[in-house]
């Protein structure tokens, strides 16, 4: 399959205000976002034509910004309309958002409290973060090399650019051997996250899911229990043990990429994609679609 570079599109880009073509929206070299991380972000999902959740979403990419001490020059409402108007600009029924923020190049130095702030949104068609065949299956995990720092060593409720730079190692050390992804511990050696989706794991008929306080609270993860829940299925937010994974029956993933994947494999440990993962799954996709 041929890769379309993502700086090569037809189409265009909401940009600092008004929306350019796509092979347009650049940024200098010296951009202090590229040389010190700070720089934030969301992913989001388009379907049937309507982001979901864009409010939550919007609020945290301000809440973000604000943890790595700068403001994004445009309100949440506003952040909404840019979004809303990409969207229609793309044209796309199903799609993914990317909104990101920066500061720029005005200032080159470890502080660079004059730099601009620079707000971008981007839309493509992205059906599925996982291949069909692989989510049908379960998709296999082995343990990340790096591990979720704490928060007092990283602003760790932002969704940060720098925070993922151990997400993109771990994930490509997974590749490499052959695996979908990494699951990660946390500074701990307690249960995290994947690279880029929320843990849940089933027991005994419960739902159990490690408590995000070194790392993000996902709004796919926040739908996702309170579907469980209108399920009258138990769900317990805890810290979790690495070898508790021997006692779950199913275990899945949750992230707006990864909607609601199961997981066939970690490490050592193996699992069957069951009655719960799939109940949630139907039950996610009737959600988003409305």
């Amino acid at each position: 399959m041929t890769m379309i570079p993502f700086d090569d599109r037809d189409g265009s880009i909401w940009f600092d205000g008004a929306l350019v073509p796509w092979r347009d929206a650049k940024i200098h070299v010296l951009t202090h976002g590229l040389h010190y991380g700070s720089c934030v972000f969301e992913g989001e999902r388009v379907y049937n034509g309507r982001v979901f959740k864009l409010t939550e979403h919007s609020t945290r990419l301000v809440r973000s910004a604000e943890l790595l001490g700068f403001q994004i020059p445009y309100s949440v409402a506003e952040i909404d309309a840019a979004t809303n108007a990409a969207v229609a600009a793309a044209g796309l029924r199903d799609a993914y958002v990317r909104p990101v923020a920066w500061r720029g190049s005005e200032v080159m130095g470890v502080s660079a409290q004059q730099s601009r702030i620079h707000l971008a949104i981007a839309v493509w068609a992205w059906p599925s973060y996982f291949s069909p065949e692989a989510k049908m299956a379960g998709i296999r995990l082995m343990w990340a090399p790096w591990r979720r720092p704490a928060p007092e060593c990283a602003p760790t409720a932002s969704k940060a650019a720098g925070l993922y730079m151990i997400c993109t190692l771990s994930k490509h050390a997974a590749e490499g051997q052959g695996y979908q992804d990494a699951l990660m511990l946390d500074y701990r050696s307690l249960l995290a996250e994947a690279t880029g989706a929320n843990l849940f794991l089933v027991i005994d008929g419960k739902i159990h899911t490690p408590t995000p306080d070194c790392f993000l609270d996902g709004i796919t993860r926040r739908t996702v229990i309170d579907l469980a829940r209108t399920r009258g299925i138990e769900v317990v937010e805890r810290h979790i043990k690495p070898e508790e994974l021997a006692t779950a029956q199913e275990v899945f993933l949750t992230g707006s990429a990864a909607e609601v994947t199961p997981v066939s494999e970690v490490g050592e440990y193996r699992f069957t994609p069951g009655r719960v993962c799939e109940t949630l799954m139907r039950d996610y996709e009737a959600c988003v679609r409305g």
